[in-house]
């Protein structure tokens, strides 16, 4: 499920992953910025992927982003 809403995480935002092969990612320990995921209904249909990564402050707000309650 992609593209109604990017989706925040509890991951904090680095620039990139370390190298190697990574099985559920998390980024750094500690930072400034979370981690949005995917696409929504504002934008276009190339980034509606999970693959895709952008970052705001935690406290950001807006109607095209929300999250999704998992447990594992």
């Amino acid at each position: 499920m992609s593209g109604n809403v990017q989706e925040w995480t509890w991951d904090w935002w680095a620039p990139a992953y370390p190298p190697g092969v990574l099985v559920y990612p998390t980024g750094p320990d500690s930072g400034e910025y979370r981690v949005r995921r995917g696409g929504s209904w504002v934008v276009v249909a190339s980034i509606c992927t999970v693959a895709y990564r952008l970052f705001n402050y935690p406290n950001y707000r807006s109607n095209s982003v929300g999250f999704r309650v998992v447990s594992r």
